[in-house]
């Protein structure tokens, strides 16, 4: 039994999302979006170094210690996977480990809008799921891949850093591959995924120019792509894929984006009223018609108005998903003021 497991443990039995280890500091959990301490001694150096070299890999403690970070799976036993970080900091050591459940959550369970089912049936194009750092983005994507593997027959390749959610073949074959272990990098992987006859493929983060241009390269070759940005709205998204190319590459990229964007879908995280649970607020955006053209010509701006006047489709903004939290009493207004884009709309909006 590895030192740290009472501290996984703990993390399971409280509900928590992530542990937080830092030299100098006691440990702590982020339960419902806050961090709390555990009651145990504050961490010395020989401690850190002890914990966590012992769940490393004999090439993941060398990395990290040539390197100063790294990212690798822990499981511990049948109850969970961990996606683990660690990292120097001024102090010292330090690591957080994030809970994976074993269990994937169906999109119902995680009461994502009906509308995504709609998402898993495109046979080719581009889906971005977007959010900030710990907002759930792994988890609905493993919910929409749990969802083609149950329905359909495809062939599914993962490319991640690590390897999150493991998916067991049902109506599917998945292919998981991670990151430094089974390839090179996201872009190397998509290179292979793109030449071993994959129906849809998995990027677990389009991080980079050469990713981003690989994942529309997929789209545009008949593949279903999904992919994760860390922003947070459908605005910023497509603005966000355009930018990371050179002026003389913008124009051509915003047509194979416009040829290719099939949805986004943003999302955030807020503590529930009661600080028992966490709820998500969602933007989606589907194409349409005017889509291909609002892209072309660099006007995301509108987007806002086409997001409105298309909601028969199912689709809707992030701060109306915020107004039905709040409208619901399932969290506070100034908690969705914090996560608003049009804070306006929430600073004189009467309490219900």
């Amino acid at each position: 039994m590895a030192k740290i497991d009472f501290l996984f443990k703990t993390l399971i039995e409280k509900k928590g999302s992530d542990l937080h280890l830092e030299q100098g500091q006691k440990p702590k959990l982020r339960i419902n979006g806050k961090l709390a301490d555990v009651e145990a001694p504050v961490l010395t150096g020989e401690e850190m170094t002890s914990i966590l070299s012992e769940i490393a890999s004999p090439q993941d403690w060398e990395h990290f210690e040539s390197y100063g970070d790294i990212d690798f799976a822990y499981i511990y036993g049948t109850e969970a996977r961990f996606r683990v970080n660690y990292f120097r900091h001024f102090y010292g050591l330090g690591a957080v480990m994030r809970i994976i459940p074993s269990q994937i959550k169906t999109i119902e369970e995680l009461e994502l809008p009906p509308k995504v089912t709609d998402f898993c049936k495109f046979r080719s194009g581009l889906v971005v799921v977007t959010g900030p750092t710990g907002s759930g983005k792994s988890t609905t994507l493993a919910s929409l891949i749990n969802h083609i593997n149950a329905n359909q027959s495809k062939k599914i390749v993962t490319i991640e850093e690590p390897v999150e959610f493991m998916h067991t073949n049902k109506k599917s074959i998945i292919s998981h591959r991670e990151v430094g272990l089974d390839t090179e990098s996201f872009a190397n992987g998509l290179r292979a995924a793109v030449k071993s006859d994959a129906d849809i493929i998995l990027v677990g983060e389009m991080r980079d120019r050469e990713t981003i241009e690989l994942a529309l390269n997929a789209a545009e070759m008949g593949i279903l792509v999904f992919g994760t940005l860390h922003t947070n709205s459908a605005t910023k998204t497509i603005d966000r894929i355009i930018d990371a190319f050179a002026a003389n590459r913008k124009n051509q990229i915003r047509t194979i984006l416009s040829n290719t964007l099939k949805a986004i879908i943003a999302q955030q995280l807020l503590p529930s009223s009661d600080k028992t649970r966490r709820y998500a607020a969602h933007e989606i955006l589907v194409r349409t018609q005017a889509l291909p053209a609002i892209i072309q010509a660099g006007e995301t701006v509108r987007l806002t108005s086409e997001i409105q006047v298309n909601k028969q489709l199912g689709m809707q903004l992030m701060d109306d998903s915020l107004m039905e939290l709040v409208r619901a009493n399932k969290v506070t207004r100034e908690e969705a003021y914090m996560k608003a884009i049009d804070k306006s709309k929430f600073s004189d909006t009467p309490a219900y």
